[in-house]
């Protein structure tokens, strides 16, 4: 995600799964809902400046057997670069879109406390007084101690039926989103058109938002967001010993026309993909909410970089390292490791630059008169630990800026204050499965329609 939202998941006590899950159809074990994505993409340089701002804001953040089939859309028509899981709370359930995101933990949603709810546009806040089901957690209540608290939080008084537990979450740039933390029942749009209903799903209700993080452009179109990290409150978590502890997705290519279906699976998705190449998952105790991958090596049209290997390590100070992010649009490589995968781009290509660069791109080449432009692009690779091969399609990482003009979608990150990260246009057109018990991502273009 752009420069949203990393909880501050140091915290590790347990939370007790979801009381109860309705029947899923056909008694199968996990649960797919669609991810939505509309297309075009916003503009290519305000994703990165979007982009740059949220690597500096989670790398600043550091502290020491059922399924469900949901879509997936995208924001991309409404100014993001994010994937949306359209969220049904409370009851009678109020739809919600919210971003789809690995990198962060907390599940929270915009609240509006009103009476008189007219001011409001359908479908863009939380009403909790419209609830039948909407319990604030009390401030004693363990999940409490798994967030932190405001500044002037009001003490916290055991037999007070009322004392409830209050959030506050400030990030780099000043920005905020503050309420109170509560359980309430969820509902999901499954593939089949059915819903799953899920109860005592803890969240953050934010009735205070302020700021670029969770308010400005890159968060356009959206009502909140769905934490997947690894830490203990994340939507992944708090469903996944109920379902496995596993999820995966699809996020499909959004130049498509019609857009396909993206698709995010919480739990064992069966049989839906019998070959997937696997890499260990790695732990960072500086950053646990984020899904580390050791990075071996990189391939330009077959040729092995010699790239130290060093650069791909996390530090003792948890810097570098390279994690998978759903809500990154564009990819970051540890500038060592950059500068020479732009040298080997820039001498294999067959295409001619650019008049001018887009302002924020290193490479840029105009594609005027080529039919297709793929076929001449050079060609990248990627090896994980384990021998995982990642060979994403040209359309990946050379994207559109401007009219016939395409240009590298991979930046540069300083790996002492950052980390590299395969963000989701990298990551389109593939299956990536989060096996969290056996600590292992799995991916493969097999999972997916064919783009």
């Amino acid at each position: 995600m752009f420069p949203l939202i990393y909880l501050c998941s140091f915290l590790s006590l347990f939370l007790h799964p979801p009381a109860n899950l309705a029947a899923v159809s056909n008694d199968r074990k996990y649960l797919k809902f669609p991810l939505l994505r509309k297309s075009p993409l916003p503009s290519l340089t305000q994703a990165l400046a979007l982009d740059s701002r949220r690597l500096h804001f989670l790398s600043l953040r550091r502290k020491p057997i059922p399924f469900v089939k949901s879509p997936v859309v995208s924001g991309a028509s409404s100014g993001s670069g994010q994937y949306f899981v359209d969220l049904r709370i409370g009851q009678p359930p109020q739809s919600l879109l919210l971003i789809a995101d690995t990198g962060s933990d907390l599940v929270w949603v915009k609240c509006s406390a009103c009476r008189n709810c007219s001011h409001h546009s359908p479908a863009t806040v939380f009403f909790p007084r419209h609830s039948s089901t909407f319990s604030p957690a009390h401030c004693f209540d363990p999940v409490c101690r798994l967030v932190p608290k405001p500044g002037r939080a009001p003490r916290c008084n055991h037999t007070r039926i009322h004392s409830t537990c209050h959030y506050e979450y400030g990030y780099a740039d000043g920005s905020l989103t503050s309420g109170l933390f509560a359980r309430e029942t969820t509902s999901l749009k499954t593939s089949s058109g059915k819903e799953a209903k899920l109860k005592s799903v803890a969240f953050g209700c934010g009735f205070r938002i302020s700021g670029q993080s969770v308010s400005g452009t890159s968060f356009n179109g959206a009502n909140g967001v769905m934490g997947l990290g690894r830490g203990p409150i994340s939507f992944a978590s708090q469903l996944g010993r109920r379902f496995g502890n596993k999820f995966s997705y699809c996020l499909m290519d959004y130049t498509l026309s019609p857009p396909p279906t993206s698709y995010l699976i919480i739990g064992d998705g069966g049989d839906a993909v019998s070959k997937l190449f696997f890499t260990p998952l790695l732990t960072n105790p500086l950053s646990p909410t984020f899904y580390y991958v050791k990075l071996n090596s990189v391939f330009v049209n077959g040729a092995k970089l010699r790239i130290d290997p060093s650069i791909w390590e996390i530090d003792d100070s948890g810097n570098g390292g390279t994690v998978v992010d759903s809500g990154t649009t564009l990819a970051f490589l540890a500038d060592p490791a950059y500068r020479l995968v732009i040298a080997a781009v820039k001498q294999r290509m067959r295409l001619p630059n650019a008049d001018e660069l887009t302002p924020g791109f290193d490479l840029c080449v105009n594609v005027s008169g080529v039919s297709k432009p793929e076929k001449t692009l050079p060609r990248l690779k990627f090896e994980f630990s384990g021998g995982a091969v990642f060979v994403p399609p040209p359309r990946n990482y050379f994207i559109e800026t401007e009219d016939q003009i395409q240009c590298l979608a991979i930046q540069s990150v300083d790996p002492k204050v950052g980390f590299s990260v395969i963000g989701n246009l990298m990551q389109q057109g593939f299956l990536f499965e989060f096996d969290r018990d056996r600590s292992r991502l799995g991916f493969s273009r097999r999972g997916c329609a064919s783009p």
